[in-house]
Parts: C-alpha cells; sequence; structure tokens
C-alpha cells in the first residue's frame, strides 16, 4: 500500500511537469499554505459514533466478535448506544403492563448486549439510549403486538401519540428502574418486588428518547415536560447521571424545539441541560449515481453547518452552559429502507462518506460543538445497510470506520485550530497544533478523481491515509518524499510534519 501511494504521487507528479498552462496546472494541484501562529479556534470536539442495537450484535453472530474488538480497540468517549423500536424484544425490558401482582420485566435479551457494550466501553464515556417506551403506557385503539422473534424488524410498534398517565410518572419510573437495574445492582419492581441484576455499571449520560421530531411527533411542551420527569425520576437512582435532551432527526425545521426546550423557564426549577443532540444524515435522490453524490452530500453539509450556526447562537442566548452532541452523522442512501439491496453500494460510496464525516469533524470543530458522533457501527439489509461502519458479513470496518480511527488517533479536545489557506473545491485542508504540540494537517478530498496537493515544506512528513485501495484494510502510512501528496478519490489524509 505504501508503494502505492508513493507511486501515484510521483506519476501525478510526473503529469503536473507536462502541463503546458497555468490552467491546467491549477485543475490538478492544490497548493495548501498554514500560519502556525495564527490560532482561530480551539477545539472541545469528540470524534466518535453510535451504536444502535440489531441482531448482527447479538452474541452468536458471525461477526459480533470482531466488531466489539474493533469498537474497544478503538477507544472512543460518548459512545452512543441506542436500543431502539424496530426490535422490540431486544429495546424494551418490559414489554406487557403489570396486572394482578405480577409484572413482566425481562433483561434476558437485553443485558447481554449491554454487557458486551459496556464491556467494550470499559474505561469511556457512554451515552445511553433506551429510546423506545413501552407501548401499553400509551393509549391506542387495541394492544400493540409485536414479534416473537427477537430478530425479525418490526417498525410499527411505536403507535401512540397520548400517554395513558398524563402525569408521566408511570415512563417516568420505567425509566429510573432501567438505571436502577444497570448503575444500583436492581431495582423494586410496581408491586414492590427487589428485582436483582448484579450490574453497576458507570452511566456518564443518558439520553431521553430519540428522534423526537421524526418518530414521536412530539411537541416541544409535552417533550420538555416528560425530559423533566424522566431526568427527576433517574436522579433519584443515581444523582450523577448527566442527561442529553432533544435528539432531532431534523433540526433545520425545528428551531422553536431549540427555542423552548433551552429556556430554563420552561423547566422545572433545578433540572439540568447538560448536552442537547442532533442529527444529519447525506442522501441523495433515487436517480443519482456516485458521480452526483460527492456533489449533494458536500452541499448538503454545507447547509447542516448552516444550521448548526443558528442553534449555537439559540443555544448561546438561552444555556451557554450546555453542551452539544451531534450524535448521527452519516450518509443514506434512498433505496436503503427496502428489504434487500436493489442495486450494490460502490466501493467508494464508504469513502465519500468518511470524507463528508472528517469535514463534518473540522468544520464542527471550529464551531465548538462537543461531540461528533458518527452513525452508525453495523448496518445491514433490512436495517440501514448504507449506514453501516463495517462489512456486514464479515464484520471488517470499513472506510467510515477507518477515517473515524484516523480523526480519533489524531485530534481532539484540546487541539488548536490555525490558519490554512489554499485548497481548492476539490481540497478541504485544516492544519491543527494538537494538545501535545504536533502540528498537523487534515486534508479531503471531496471529489471522485485523484488530486496533487503541494505542500511547502512537507517533505519528509509522515502520512497517514484512507483511501480506496486501503479499503478495508485499515489506516496506509507513508513518508513523503517531496512537498506534496497525491490524494485519491475520496481520500482523507492527515500528515505530521516534522
Amino acid at each position: 500500500m505504501k508503494t502505492m501511494k508513493i507511486w501515484v504521487m510521483l506519476w501525478l507528479g510526473a503529469v503536473v511537469a507536462l502541463l503546458a498552462t497555468p490552467c491546467l496546472f491549477a485543475q490538478t494541484t492544490s497548493r495548501i499554505q498554514v500560519d502556525w501562529a495564527a490560532v482561530q479556534a480551539t477545539s472541545k470536539t469528540t470524534p466518535t459514533l453510535q451504536v444502535v442495537v440489531n441482531p448482527p450484535l447479538r452474541p452468536g453472530s458471525k461477526i459480533h466478535d470482531r466488531v466489539y474488538e474493533n469498537l474497544k480497540a478503538l477507544g472512543a468517549d460518548y459512545v452512543r448506544y441506542v436500543p431502539w423500536l424496530p426490535y422490540p424484544r431486544l429495546a424494551v425490558a418490559e414489554l406487557e403492563p403489570p396486572s394482578n401482582g405480577k409484572t413482566f420485566w425481562d433483561f434476558s435479551l437485553i443485558d447481554p448486549m449491554m454487557e458486551d457494550f459496556m464491556n467494550a466501553q470499559a474505561g469511556h464515556s457512554v451515552i445511553i439510549n433506551f429510546s423506545t417506551i413501552p407501548q401499553w403506557m400509551w393509549k391506542t385503539e387495541k394492544p400493540v403486538t409485536y414479534p416473537a422473534d427477537p430478530d425479525q424488524v418490526d417498525w410499527s410498534y411505536e403507535q401512540g401519540t397520548a400517554l395513558r398517565d398524563p402525569s408521566m410518572k408511570e415512563v417516568a419510573d420505567y425509566y429510573a428502574r432501567l438505571v436502577g437495574w444497570y448503575t444500583q445492582g436492581g431495582f423494586t419492581d410496581e408491586y414492590g418486588k427487589r428485582h436483582e441484576s448484579g450490574h453497576h455499571y458507570k452511566i456518564q449520560y443518558w439520553e431521553v428518547l430519540n428522534e423526537v421530531d421524526f418518530e414521536h411527533h412530539m411537541s416541544p411542551e409535552f417533550y420538555t415536560r416528560l425530559y423533566d420527569a424522566v431526568v427527576a425520576a433517574i436522579q433519584k437512582v443515581d444523582p450523577g447521571i448527566k442527561f442529553v435532551g432533544t435528539a432531532l432527526a431534523a433540526p433545520s425545521i425545528n428551531p422553536k424545539f431549540f427555542e423552548y426546550f433551552l429556556n430554563h423557564q420552561n423547566h422545572k426549577a433545578g433540572t439540568p441541560l447538560d448536552m442537547i443532540s442532533y442529527h444529519f444524515y447525506a442522501s441523495p435522490t433515487p436517480g443519482q449515481d456516485i458521480n452526483d453524490w460527492q456533489y449533494t452530500f458536500f452541499d448538503q453539509a454545507e447547509r447542516f453547518l448552516d444550521t448548526v450556526r443558528y442553534i449555537q447562537l439559540i443555544r448561546e442566548r438561552l444555556s451557554p452552559e450546555t453542551e452539544t452532541d451531534t450524535d448521527e452523522l452519516g450518509c443514506i442512501l434512498p433505496y436503503d429502507t427496502a428489504d434487500h439491496l436493489v442495486r450494490p453500494i460502490p466501493n467508494g460510496y464508504w469513502n465519500l462518506c468518511g470524507a463528508m464525516y472528517a469535514y463534518l469533524y473540522a468544520e464542527l470543530a471550529r464551531q465548538g460543538i462537543e461531540v461528533a458522533g458518527e452513525s452508525q457501527l453495523v448496518g445491514y439489509p433490512t436495517q440501514f445497510p448504507s449506514v453501516s461502519m463495517v462489512n456486514w458479513t464479515t464484520g471488517q470496518p470499513n472506510a467510515r470506520f477507518w477515517v473515524l480511527k484516523l480523526l480519533h488517533h489524531n485530534f481532539g479536545p484540546g487541539d488548536k485550530l490555525v490558519k490554512t489557506e489554499g485548497g481548492s473545491g476539490a481540497v478541504y485542508a485544516q492544519a491543527f497544533v494538537t494538545k501535545a504540540g504536533e502540528h498537523k494537517l487534515l486534508l479531503i478530498n471531496k471529489r471522485n478523481r485523484a488530486v496533487q496537493v503541494s505542500l511547502p515544506g512537507a517533505a519528509g512528513a509522515s502520512e497517514q491515509y484512507v483511501d480506496e485501495q486501503t479499503g478495508e484494510s485499515g489506516v496506509g502510512t507513508v513518508r513523503l518524499v517531496r512537498d506534496e501528496t497525491a490524494l485519491g478519490p475520496f481520500e482523507v489524509s492527515v500528515i505530521t510534519l516534522r
């Protein structure tokens, strides 16, 4: 792989040397210049990911061991863990309502997955989000059923829009018992019976529900009341937990949600607003292909960054102490929800999505966002395969995972973003002086073609990169022999200068 990278560099250099006009030269070369003394921002941003519960992550799955080994080796903080609606038996601990002195708490399928996740995250912070409320707690025309097979997808489980207990105590107590099960060794159920778990995990953050505006259709007023009730109940069980609110799927169309939720006057006195969260997925139209996606994804990313700026202004005005977690960042294809893949996903797609995430990471760091979470560890046919960070057949990480690892290994909170000029429409460049004092340059090729980058003084620097040639094999490394490098299509590169 190192040989291939060097060969491409030298080949592009030869091509450039043969070009006769300045116009053609500009099309193939970007010249980057860095003023290492001109600090423009200090990063608060942690690159991380979310782990969404689905059957491939269950014990016994053929990819289970490899996936968790890579998660553990990554060593990221703020990793978000989400048991969610399409697998009720893997996500809901009380699927039937208590009656006649009997309850139906059952962690037999949920615990093994939670244990695997917490073991992989030992020593690192987590954000836990049991996003699905038992449907018997909602008013519905008839009892909501669920598959007996825990691996069967059921997108119809969530149906209710009004809680049967308008005080919200029933829902709040459910979440308090979940927290007790995992942090206090157990809980006392609705009839006063103690249930022992033996779990005493340290949970740093609890996120209250997920994709509120998309799946639950909750008003900001309703959600804020529910957030307050859940937080108060959990605090009685584990006062050390912090909380994440909103989890909006479509932040750009919900400014009212942030205006309402971030206003402390709309909460019960003393309710903490530790962190808010929201999501972004780039998605093309059905008729586009990868040659169009390269423009669509980055154009949509720019619009998302505009939304972030707007939300940050609201946050700074109403609750400046509240942090932000953009905890679902990714790409999704328009035919992704079909029962099977109706067309193959080109290999370059994973690199394109990785490149877009790297770009978002750098720009979110510039805006002072605390957490940039890539979505998601495992997807597979019937459950958003194009969002996966691993090969769902083998468990081997794809380019999206390796880009995250590249960023996590090189950057983090405390790094200084310094003035970086040059680049082009194809190349994004951002230089960092890391917390350890190293000079590093992040380069991203936003286009589906190779480009050459001129880097004065870079000869002898080390380069780590993820491109289409590295594929699922990991992060490539090379030593620069000249004051330049070549970036393959959608390549992400980190150059550490001497």
